[in-house]
């Protein structure tokens, strides 16, 4: 395994630590968990960009960076289900665009020709998912709640427009080539 690699997997501590510090949160613990949920997501850009530097993109990598992902972002989302802060069903939608888009990436069958990698929309959301799960998660003041919760639906349209994005040219009927 390589650096990138490695920092890649190095993403998945934060996960455990994130459910821990989120399951019955004190305020410190909320800002910790910010702390750690920032820092995580900020390898992301870091093994990408290492990876393809240093040239050692590999199959690994490229099979476990965007499964780290996920695990990264659902993990705080789904607390903050249980804390009654997002309702389920947002979450939900998140997580079966996440399901079909991994499902459609890795299933053979359902690939013509290269899988399309993450688009200007697909980076937007992740962006997007980022700021509004770490507002979310801060123990700010009442007036961010309002925005907390517009970025965190922003969040939601753009999950599912970026994977109708992804998907629709594929679904569409291409010619037979003779």
């Amino acid at each position: 395994m390589n650096l990138p690699t490695w920092i890649t997997l190095s993403r998945l501590i934060g996960v455990p630590l994130l459910l821990a510090l989120l399951t019955h949160p004190t305020p410190n613990q909320r800002w910790l968990a910010v702390g750690i949920f920032v820092l995580a997501a900020g390898t992301d850009w870091l093994d990408g960009y290492l990876a393809r530097r240093l040239n050692q993109v590999t199959e690994l990598g490229k099979f476990l960076d965007p499964l780290v992902d996920k695990l990264l972002v659902l993990a705080p989302l789904l607390m903050l289900v249980e804390l009654n802060q997002v309702p389920a069903w947002g979450v939900f939608l998140i997580v079966a665009r996440e399901i079909t888009i991994a499902g459609w990436r890795v299933n053979p069958a359902m690939q013509r020709g290269a899988v399309p990698g993450a688009s200007w929309w697909g980076k937007v959301k992740t962006v997007v998912q980022i700021v509004a799960i770490a507002l979310l998660i801060a123990p700010l003041p009442p007036g961010w709640d309002r925005p907390a919760q517009i970025l965190f639906w922003l969040a939601v349209a753009l999950t599912l427009w970026s994977g109708w994005l992804y998907l629709w040219p594929q679904l569409r009927p291409h010619p037979e080539v003779s």
